[in-house]
């Protein structure tokens, strides 16, 4: 008894209109085809007849806009190259200032405390573990001015 149930549902859809989209064939200014069935953007597209099949390969991949050199990096003109090396060294020449300051300030703290000598300090251990922050604080910036010279210059 069922299948005589289900025989007018099956005879509906059987006679309903199949689904029909409208398939436009569009061409870039570059030559790139795409398909759309949007008609707000197949303004001056070409429409498909319905019964011919649609390909759906991706368009070429695209070169890029500056040709690289044989290590694969986009090729840069001297002087653009001239201009970011300056401005690159002024960047280091004014962190190497910075920190040239920052080690003066550093080494003065440090001078300062060592001269003091706190009642509570009658162990030497005392007073190293108390200098000991000013003396990584001056040891760091030695280093950060080592580094910044040898980046200065390596520079061309």
């Amino acid at each position: 008894m069922r299948p005589i149930r289900l025989l007018p549902q099956i005879l509906l859809l059987c006679a309903a209109p199949l689904a029909h989209a409208e398939v436009y064939k569009c061409t870039d200014a570059d030559g790139r085809v795409t398909y759309t069935n949007d008609r707000s953007v197949a303004r001056g597209c070409k429409l498909l007849e319905s019964g011919q099949p649609v390909s759906s390969v991706p368009a070429p991949a695209r070169r890029p806009a500056a040709a690289p050199n044989a290590d694969g990096f986009p090729k840069v003109s001297p002087a653009d190259q001239r201009s970011r090396d300056d401005t690159r060294r002024q960047v280091l020449e004014s962190e190497l200032a910075t920190e040239e300051r920052a080690l003066a300030e550093a080494e003065k703290a440090l001078a300062e405390q060592e001269a003091v000598r706190h009642g509570n300090e009658r162990n030497y251990q005392k007073v190293l573990d108390r200098l000991q922050p000013f003396k990584d604080k001056v040891e760091l910036h030695k280093r950060n001015i080592e580094a910044l010279r040898r980046e200065i210059t390596g520079l061309r």
